[in-house]
C-alpha cells in the first residue's frame, strides 16, 4: 500500500505544485485597460467588416459570372 499511498501524494504535489505555478504566472500578466479593450474590440469588428463586405463582394462577382457563361452556354 506503501507505493499507492507514495503515488497518490506525487499527484496530489504536482496539482498543488501546478496551481502555485499557475496563480504565479497570472500575476505577472500586464491586463490590457478597459480603453486598450474598447479600442482594440472595435479594431477587430472593423477590420471583421471590411474582410466580410470583400468576400461578399467577391462571391457576388463569381456568381455573377458563372451564371453569365450558364446561360450563355445554355
Amino acid at each position: 500500500m506503501a507505493v499507492a499511498k507514495d503515488t497518490n501524494e506525487q499527484q496530489e504535489n504536482a496539482i498543488v505544485r501546478t496551481v502555485r505555478e499557475t496563480r504565479s504566472e497570472l500575476r505577472k500578466v500586464v491586463w490590457p485597460t478597459r480603453e486598450e479593450t474598447i479600442r482594440l474590440t472595435v479594431v477587430v469588428i472593423t477590420i471583421s467588416l471590411i474582410i466580410g463586405v470583400i468576400l461578399f463582394s467577391a462571391d457576388s462577382l463569381f456568381l455573377f459570372l458563372y451564371t453569365s457563361l450558364v446561360n450563355l452556354v445554355s
